[in-house]
């Protein structure tokens, strides 16, 4: 009972307004910075045209230079066009900062109101509408710009770049080219350049069957101009056209290499052949520049002695993705025999099948690894915070101290994690021991209580298998590590059906046998990672249950992006259960990717997937698979910010094609009451 002197009052008495207003004389209370903070949270068209106009002191903090400098229209799906207009219109001129990367929903003619943020210095528009004519004219207006991002689209013309336009590409120092089709783009109008990052989506043929080629680009204007280059890096879609244009790139670096250059970095998806150029290009580098961060084709590195030669001034981003790189050339040539490497904040290893071990480049699959050279990589690397070990077999032999995963506990500041499945079991599994038999079929001993077989209990978080033990050197690993972002772990054999940069490959290798020792109570562990926002599990066979699945919903509340692939047995999906029940408690996921057979999209598996509210981008991916349309159409009606849906199942095209009708029958319905609610 409560004293005389104890406030009875109950706030679930109080009217709903009353109760409103209340809450908001709490937030206001609050001071102006931490205000500001929360206000920094909100997306910027909903700063401005809603939250604004609440009170005076919020339309004051709403227009503070530190949320109106920099608004993000990125992946901002409810950003209408109108929205964007009256955003431009009341901010305008207070935007210095503009990204709208992927706004592929809003046209030309709205983009082209960028022209009325004069004081913008950074702007990006890849994935917008935009013509040569249209480009010209908001560039002409931009005077202070100094970072730029575009497509360059079939039909770009640089003739068609007006001299104002092309003064104000003369200041670009940093420019994200997109390119479509063979051309320069605007590089050669930007003669100031410090930093260059070139992406080659460009298809081998047009959509009327004709062959392209980077001859196309012969003729047109002046060529790059890199002589102020600090910043070189060129990501590659597969074909050989996008090949032979970055060739064309690469021949003016090869004639004059930028004194300044401090990065170099080239992403090719599968072989490249050097050439003479760039054969040259390397040598100029190897003599002339001091890099800090360097990425090639496997296929200019295997082989020779370029690392011997290449001199790093204080580097921080490594990558020798599938090099035959091994760990005494990793020592010497990289790490320079253990030199302390404290600015090296990133590492990609990955596919490097012997940069754990010895020179000797006969070592097989399931030799173990060269505990002395991931020791020595730890002690130089200590601040790594993006470390890449995957599409290797990473074993670790026997021993107090000697596990990948106890060294690799001494990376403190790591935010990212990409480990092949295999790494992270305990030992291997020893000839003198059976092997043990999977939990579920157990039967419990003594005076407990009896569990029938064959039935399946109420399910717990670790269910299926015991909880993450503390003497797993997986679960101590992620005890070490607790401010980990990202996570993959992934099978050493593992190949998606549907890679992006990769050609499929139907018929995939059997996972790695250590990887057996891996399963629920491994998955579990990953729970303890209360910041962990990107998650990737890939190739796991031990899954019995999925239960760890639950206790990752349960704990990683910051959980934002999760690609599951190929767990438990092949022919049967076992943690659809396990997954219903996670994904009541992800609240914020907002992309989620399925890649496993037979896997049934029932009306279960979308009820489950409704409750994720922050959900935008769903992929299954699923041979033999099935879905329900009714339960598709239901979760789409529920999921009101879902933007990309993507199902590859087994359903017959005659299905795919009625629903697809009937999702857009509903979206042009749902679009027409909101135009007459609005009149």
């Amino acid at each position: 009972m409560a004293s005389s002197g104890e406030d009875t009052s109950n706030d679930d008495d109080m009217p709903p307004a009353a109760a409103a207003m209340a809450v908001g004389a709490h937030l206001l209370g609050f001071s102006d910075e931490i205000l500001l903070h929360i206000l920094s949270h909100v997306p910027s068209t909903d700063l401005v045209l809603n939250v604004r106009r609440t009170c005076r002191k919020l339309a004051v903090l709403c227009l503070d230079k530190s949320l109106t400098h920099t608004v993000l229209l990125q992946k901002d799906y409810e950003a209408s066009e109108d929205k964007v207009k009256q955003l431009v219109k009341e901010i305008g001129r207070e935007i210095q900062q503009l990204n709208m990367a992927g706004c592929y929903w809003l046209s030309g003619a709205t983009i082209e109101h960028v022209a009325r943020c004069r004081s913008l210095v950074k702007v990006n528009l890849s994935g917008c509408h935009l013509t040569s004519l249209r480009l010209s004219k908001m560039l002409s207006a931009l005077q202070h710009l100094r970072s730029l991002a575009i497509d360059v689209s079939p039909g770009f013309d640089a003739g068609q770049l007006s001299g104002e336009c092309k003064a104000t590409l003369s200041r670009v120092r940093e420019l994200k080219q997109t390119l479509y089709t063979p051309s320069y783009g605007v590089v050669p109008c930007c003669t100031s350049l410090e930093k260059l990052l070139l992406y080659f989506e460009i298809l081998d043929r047009t959509r009327e069957g004709a062959i392209l080629s980077g001859q196309l680009m012969v003729g047109q204007s002046n060529v790059p101009h890199y002589q102020n280059l600090r910043v070189f890096y060129a990501r590659l879609a597969p074909g050989y056209i996008n090949q032979e244009v970055v060739r064309l790139y690469l021949a003016v670096l090869s004639d004059r290499t930028p004194e300044n250059l401090h990065a170099f970095l080239i992403s090719v998806p599968g072989s490249f052949a050097e050439s003479g150029a760039t054969k040259n290009l390397l040598d100029s580098m190897a003599r002339n520049v001091a890099l800090d961060a360097l990425q090639l084709p496997k296929s200019w590195l295997n082989g020779s002695s370029l690392l011997q030669h290449m001199k790093f001034n204080n580097p921080f981003y490594f990558s020798f993705s599938r090099c035959t790189l091994s760990g005494g050339h990793l020592i010497q040539r990289v790490i320079n025999g253990g030199k302390e490497l404290c600015s090296l904040a990133s590492l990609n290893l990955s596919g490097c099948v012997h940069c754990l071990s010895p020179d000797s480049l006969l070592r097989k699959a399931e030799d173990d690894i060269d505990s002395g050279i991931l020791e020595t990589l730890v002690a130089s690397c200590c601040n790594l915070r993006h470390l890449n070990l995957s599409a290797a077999h990473h074993h670790s032999s026997e021993g107090p101290g000697r596990h990948l995963c106890q060294l690799l506990a001494r990376l403190r500041h790591l935010r990212s994690l990409s480990l092949p499945v295999c790494s992270v079991a305990d030992s291997a599994p020893r000839a003198d021991r059976a092997p043990a038999q999977p939990a579920m079929h157990a039967v419990p001993r003594g005076f407990g209580k009896k569990v029938r077989i064959g039935v399946q209990s109420c399910p717990s978080p670790f269910s299926g298998q015991a909880g993450p033990q503390p003497s797993s050197v997986f679960w101590s690993l992620l005890k070490n590590v607790p401010f980990l972002e990202r996570l993959e772990l992934i099978g050493s054999n593992f190949s998606s059906a549907m890679p992006r940069n990769e050609p499929a490959i139907r018929n995939s290798l059997p996972p790695c046998s250590r990887a057996q020792n891996v399963g629920d109570s491994e998955v579990a562990a990953i729970g303890q990672l209360a910041f962990l926002r990107h998650l990737t599990l890939a190739q796991l066979p031990s899954i019995l249950t999925g239960s760890g699945l639950v206790s990752i919903g349960l704990q990683c509340q910051q959980l934002q992006s999760l690609s599951l692939a190929n767990l438990g047995m092949m022919g049967k999906v076992v943690y659809m259960s396990a997954l219903s029940d996670m994904l009541k408690h992800c609240k914020r996921l907002k992309d989620l990717r399925l890649e496993q057979p037979y896997f049934s999209a029932n009306a279960q598996f979308f009820q489950a997937l409704s409750q994720c509210s922050a959900l935008q981008r769903l992929c299954l991916v699923s041979r033999s698979g099935t879905l329900q349309p009714e339960a598709v159409l239901a979760f789409m009606a529920r999921c009101l910010h879902v933007v990309v849906c993507h199902m590859f199942t087994g359903e017959s095209l005659a299905t795919c094609k009625s629903l697809q009708q009937s999702l857009l029958r509903r979206f042009s319905t749902m679009v027409m009451e909101e135009l007459n609610s609005l009149m």
